[in-house]
């Protein structure tokens, strides 16, 4: 039974989008701890490279916040979770839940209670998809092309990792090795090496979250950069 969950979110200079991830992020820490027994909940915020007001926002916003100057989401990640477990102490690995998402997403708020009640079922991972809802800035065939391109067969696992939504226990993060220093594609890298390690890896669209469509991406061939290949 999971005793503990955190959400790491890496930023830089995000200073604007910010706020209103954290204020979804919160409200699905407080909707997991109601709905899913008692549970220790904590967020974090890794200001990675900062020239903005991203640390305040953050703290303002009941955050932890974790300063690096590595500009590289995948360390980012790495030590918003190396954080998270050091404030959730020496207990049992498998009781403890590590969710990620991304500054420029929001998350629903029953986002934790679908990962949670998917952990119960056994699952050591949940990976998630992402829906846009505002094109703004972009040509008007991009949504379409977008959809065309995101669209798998139905019935079937979805093939698609996103860092803005992912969740997995303690134990299956350390079985994997972790998060790696990558400046792009750490969250593919790490659901590999959660396969090759054996862990129970669970895709699925019931677990969705509503990303930004913004022209300026953070990570070099990231998300952004997907969008903006398809102008």
């Amino acid at each position: 039974m999971i005793e503990a969950v955190a959400v790491v979110v890496p930023a830089h200079d995000e200073e604007d989008l910010l706020p209103g991830c954290l204020a979804a992020c919160q409200a699905a820490l407080r909707e997991a701890e109601r709905g899913a027994g008692p549970l220790r909940g904590q967020l974090i915020v890794v200001a990675d490279a900062c020239r903005d007001r991203t640390a305040d926002r953050a703290r303002a916003a009941g955050a932890a916040v974790l300063g690096i100057d590595a500009r590289s989401v995948g360390a980012a990640r790495a030590a918003g979770f190396a954080e998270a477990l050091r404030r959730s102490g020496p207990g049992d690995p498998g009781r403890v839940w590590l969710a990620t998402t991304d500054a420029d997403t929001l998350v629903p708020p029953d986002w934790l209670i679908r990962q949670l009640g998917h952990a119960r079922d056994g699952w050591d991972a949940v990976v998630g998809t992402v829906t846009v809802r505002d094109w703004t800035g972009h040509a008007g065939h991009v949504p379409d092309r977008f959809a065309a391109q995101y669209r798998w067969p139905g019935g079937g696992p979805h093939p698609h990792v996103h860092g803005a939504n992912l969740g997995l226990t303690a134990a299956a993060y350390r079985a994997s090795g972790g998060f790696r220093g990558l400046a792009t594609a750490e969250d593919h890298a790490l659901v590999q090496a959660l396969e090759e390690a054996g862990q129970r890896v669970l895709r699925t669209a019931e677990v969705s979250v509503v990303t930004s469509a913004r022209r300026q991406a953070r990570a070099p061939f990231g998300f952004g950069h997907l969008l903006a290949s398809l102008e």
